[in-house]
């Protein structure tokens, strides 16, 4: 009785999301179709211009402690979907840092729009616990932020966090939307999130529409120096 009950409720519930015009096919269980479906409903694939791979080199210096999700390695990113009419509202912005004079380059490639990794590309701030901050210059409802760190060989960035706020000493109504810094190295709370490679992708973030006007991206060195870079981050919302 009960199996007839849920499947008929899931019948249901196909029938109602095909008359949306949502259609269901393939072998994948009714159940998880009808919710992915669901899910993505008036959403559609975000579009990135992705810049030339260019990295040459195996990953080193990989500590056994790093967490990877082993299901993505070796795998292209599948599509991300977001409301419609979003726009990259980072580009162009300005930048602050903790690090005020960086090593190599200038904040303002952090969102000058070149992501392309060639030299000139990014900017390298100092080593240790460093950050990042681009101000939206309004408050959006952000749904994808997408960093690439340097993309040139497959690093891990150390302590990876990103945090959207209001305010812009973050130090109220802060939203946490990434955190692999899983002992708490940077103060900022434990984090769960999984360490991962740098390539021509970029780590693509779900910031959930969270509304807010400053992003802040925190790391602490990579697995080939103790240095913090960024080549680009593109921030999505409306």
């Amino acid at each position: 009785m009960k199996h007839s009950k849920r499947r008929l409720l899931v019948s249901i519930t196909a029938m109602m999301l095909c008359v949306s015009g949502v259609i269901l096919k393939g072998p994948a269980s009714p159940v998880k179709k009808v919710v992915k479906a669901a899910t993505n409903v008036g959403k559609v694939a975000l579009k990135l211009n992705l810049p030339v791979p260019i990295m040459g080199s195996t990953p080193k210096n990989i500590s056994p402690g790093v967490r990877l999700d082993k299901s993505l390695l070796g795998k292209h990113r599948g599509p991300f979907y977001v409301p419609p009419g979003l726009t990259n509202v980072a580009l162009h912005k300005p930048v602050t840092s903790s690090d005020t004079r960086p090593i190599i380059g200038s904040l303002e490639l952090v969102t000058d729009g070149d992501k392309q990794g060639t030299d000139g590309s990014w900017v390298t701030l100092a080593p240790g616990k460093q950050w990042v901050q681009i101000d939206l210059q309004k408050t959006y409802s952000l749904y994808a932020l997408v960093v690439w760190h340097y993309h040139n060989e497959a690093r891990i960035y150390h302590d990876v966090v990103v945090q959207i706020s209001d305010d812009p000493n973050f130090a109220k109504d802060v939203h946490t939307v990434f955190n692999n810094d899983v002992h708490n190295e940077l103060g900022l709370g434990t984090g769960k999130d999984y360490d991962y490679f740098e390539n021509n992708e970029g780590k693509l973030i779900d910031t959930k529409g969270v509304k807010g006007r400053y992003v802040r991206l925190w790391s602490n060195g990579n697995t080939s120096d103790d240095e913090n870079n960024y080549t680009e981050v593109e921030v999505y919302g409306k």
